[in-house]
């Protein structure tokens, strides 16, 4: 038997928590109170929360500043391989009670969600404290215009010019001094004022051409349902691209830290230097721009250039959903990006030209792997560019993988099969364990060791604790503390009183037709009409919660958070119900609210039809910080019931082979579902007759439409699979014991969900680096 942690024990025993590389508390305060009054000029009897948290941070990162230099000095002198695409997580950890300053990053809470409201997020109003401006570094990109072509090649002229300023943020590694670099880019007016049209008047007309060219940088990813839109976010995706690669040939041509001079000039190396990882369809550009820079600045002949193009970029597809994967007009592309469309032409020719010469006389194969869909709109299919571009090609979980191959990129594979890799997703065990959930962390830190935060398949060895009573009491222990602390968290922020020994049951991620939220609608629904049916039965008690954003042209998204807050407004005023049953929609869900929600939770809801989620990452979260999984059997769920055991699982519904045999045979048939199940009757019937929105009993009409004749996702096929696997779930809740040894099995069957296996596999087998845990010496130290 282990012995149990005392709380005198849990306080003292902080190692795996702590402040790297600040051991001197007296110190660190007197650094905190020189910025509280020389960098925000406040002092204690003015300064807000807010300022607290700025000071701190403004005293973190001098900390961070030598490990910062000494890292680019490392960098420059050994002259590694630089990997692009990827940002690695910070893992300096800021913990208020470290320190004793009761220091917090400022929470805005939100009346509750009655009538939907959007607002946007103006994260950057008060600054950031963490990055650092680079003017010295900013670089012109270009857009508009047309092409000369010159004996001295392809001019592209008459362009409109855009600034990129970056600022860089550092990224600590772990117990390492090194601190690398996250790089963004802000675009700005070549000049404040166009001055001939300010001094005759046109002072009006001055600022908007101004506002037009920061635009691009001001709102992410805005809504593409118009042509402004979607030239806007084009124009995103480029600047970016755009800018970054400039800084890629500006680092590749310097040789020594701080250098500007151009001593490297041979591309043919870039690839040994570079690695660009494609993450989706968004930075597709990379390609079309490295080539213009490649054959139209440096030189290069075609040949050599798309060669070097192809060895340093890899694509990471995220997505199984076709109308997901950007395909951009032709004319689009002609206006803004003239030079690029003749690049990818040039492309999709000799492309085809080697499709051809692998596959003569298959035409149909020619137009389904050209890079440019004909029809009524000409548009270039980035993810064929992405594929064509690079020297590797990845899902992010086994059967996402399995099913591009088998599918959307089948052709493809077929052509290039030495291309085609997976990558299981991985999260990061220092902010999804150690961070978030510190009591766990230490709770499994004084049975196996602290060796798991670096090597997480050390949570093996927690199996052997299995049928140990003062573990499973722990284990159960920390979970309700946690639960207590979002109670009074939910109660704080959302006016909801709720059972802290509830069932705790959490569906976060976007809100989309795939994910299913609308499936968790239906059991919200029939749980309350089973608990109103039979009041004095023992029901177990549930806390729904579902959080989660909308895109901003999304309206079928929209609508299912109205359904939701809305069926929370009946349940939760609903005298009968009592306290059996809440639901409640989590506004503005995000990563800080995420690290106090996911260790509180009991059960992971992860109900995407069969063969549509690419991985999931939340997944992986709430099983590292002990929730069990309700879920189908797609994405990286596959791999989690195998790492865990299935049985460890509540698994439930079609499988990939069923959903495609269904498409295939007799197909789906909502009605047949409606008219043979009582309860989703009578549900679909309580949504479309207004019993969730009296004063507006149409409200929902488009949701009852689109499940009862438009669903591509087969809701209703899963429905009466996942009630009863719902039943099963209530059951084991009411055993405590046996619910916290199925909860010990997950935690240690996460080994494998690690970025650092993730980031390992992505070193070893498409960058061709081999990872490193070298620890560099610090600021003061001598470098080797």
């Amino acid at each position: 038997m282990s012995k149990p942690l005392s709380d005198h024990d849990r306080k003292k025993q902080i190692s795996v928590r702590g402040l790297a590389g600040v051991e001197n508390v007296a110190e660190l305060k007197l650094a905190f109170n020189r910025h509280l009054h020389f960098t925000l000029v406040k002092d204690r009897n003015v300064a807000s929360k807010r300022d607290y948290y700025f000071a701190l941070a403004n005293t973190v990162r001098d900390h961070l500043v030598g490990r910062w230099i000494r890292t680019q000095q490392y960098y420059y002198e050994k002259d590694p391989k630089n990997l692009l695409g990827r940002g690695f997580r910070p893992v300096f950890f800021v913990q208020p009670y470290t320190c004793t300053l009761c220091l917090l990053p400022v929470a805005v809470s939100c009346e509750r969600l009655i009538c939907m409201v959007e607002e946007a997020d103006d994260w950057l109003r008060y600054g950031n404290p963490w990055e650092k401006a680079r003017p010295e570094y900013m670089r012109p990109v270009r857009f508009y215009g047309r092409t000369e072509h010159t004996p001295d090649g392809v001019k592209w002229v008459d362009t409109q010019v855009v600034l990129a300023l970056p600022y860089d943020t550092p990224i600590p590694g772990y117990r390492n001094n090194i601190v690398n670099t996250m790089r963004l880019w802000s675009a700005k007016a070549p000049c404040d004022f166009n001055l001939k049209d300010f001094n005759v008047g046109g002072y009006i007309q001055a600022v908007l051409d101004r506002n037009l060219c920061e635009n691009i940088s001001r709102v992410l990813y805005p809504n593409d349902n118009f042509f402004e839109g979607k030239e806007l976010r084009l124009k995103q995706e480029y600047f970016v691209v755009a800018a970054t690669l400039q800084d890629i040939v500006r680092r590749f041509k310097a040789s020594k830290f701080g250098s500007r001079e151009i001593v490297r000039t041979d591309f043919a190396h870039l690839p040994n230097k570079v690695a660009i990882q494609l993450n989706d369809t968004h930075p597709a550009m990379a390609i079309p721009e490295l080539m213009r820079v490649l054959v139209d600045e440096e030189k290069l002949d075609w040949d050599k250039a798309w060669d070097v193009c192809v060895r340093t970029c890899a694509y990471t597809n995220h997505t199984v959903l076709p109308e997901a994967l950007e395909r951009w007009p032709i004319d689009l592309f002609q206006h803004l990006l003239p030079r690029h469309l003749e690049i990818i032409f040039e492309i999709n020719r000799r492309f085809l030209q080697y499709v051809a010469s692998k596959f003569p006389g298959d035409n149909d194969r020619l137009r389904r792997m050209s890079l440019i869909e004909e029809g009524g709109c000409k548009k270039v299919n980035m993810a064929h560019l992405c594929i064509v571009g690079s020297h590797a090609v990845n899902g992010v979980a086994r059967i996402h993988s399995e099913i591009l191959i088998a599918t959307l990129f089948k052709d493809f594979y077929e052509l290039d099969p030495h291309k085609f890799q997976n990558k299981t997703n991985g999260i990061t065990p220092r902010r999804w364990l150690v961070m978030c959930n510190p009591g766990l962390a230490e709770v499994i830190a004084e049975r196996i060791g602290e060796e798991f935060v670096r090597d997480l398949d050390q949570l093996k060895k927690l199996l052997k604790f299995i049928n140990d009573d003062a573990f499973i009491r722990d284990i159960a222990k920390i979970k309700q503390e946690n639960k207590l602390k979002f109670a009074v968290h939910l109660e704080e922020h959302y006016k909801v009183k709720i059972n802290p020994q509830s069932m705790f049951d959490f569906q976060v991620k976007r809100i989309h037709e795939y994910k299913r939220q609308l499936l968790n609608c239906l059991h919200m629904i029939t749980y309350y009409n089973r608990i109103k049916k039979e009041p004095n039965k023992h029901w177990t008690p549930r806390t729904i919660m579902v959080g989660g954003k909308a895109a901003p042209g999304y309206h079928t998204a929209k609508m299912i958070i109205r359904l939701i807050t809305a069926i929370g407004e009946v349940v939760n005023h609903d005298p009968v119900i009592g306290d059996r049953l809440k639901v409640i929609f989590l506004e503005n869900y995000r990563v800080t609210l995420a690290e106090k929600a996911i260790p509180s939770a009991d059960l992971s809801e992860q109900i995407s039809t069969a063969g549509t989620e690419a991985s999931g990452t939340g997944n992986m979260k709430f099983m590292l910080n002990g929730a069990l999984t309700i879920g189908t059997m797609d994405g990286a769920n596959v791999e989690m019931a195998e790492e865990a055991g299935e049985k460890n699982l509540f698994i439930f519904g079609m499988r990939v082979e069923d959903v495609d045999a269904m498409d295939a045979g007799k197909g789906y048939h909502a009605s047949e579902y409606y008219n043979r199940i009582p309860e989703l009757k009578q549900a679909m019937d309580q949504i479309a007759g207004g019993f969730f929105s009296h004063k507006q009993p149409d409200l929902f009409k488009e949701l009852v439409d689109l499940l009862m004749h438009h669903d591509r996702f087969k809701v209703f096929a899963d429905y009466e699979a996942y009630i009863k696997c719902q039943d099963k779930v209530n059951e084991l809740y009411k055993n405590p014991k046996e619910w916290t040894k199925m909860v010990i099995h997950n935690i240690a069957g996460c080994g494998k969900f690690s970025s650092d296996r993730t980031i390992s596999q992505y070193a070893r087998e498409i960058w061709g680096v081999e990872p490193s845990l070298e620890k560099i010496p610090a600021p003061d130290e001598q470098l080797k």
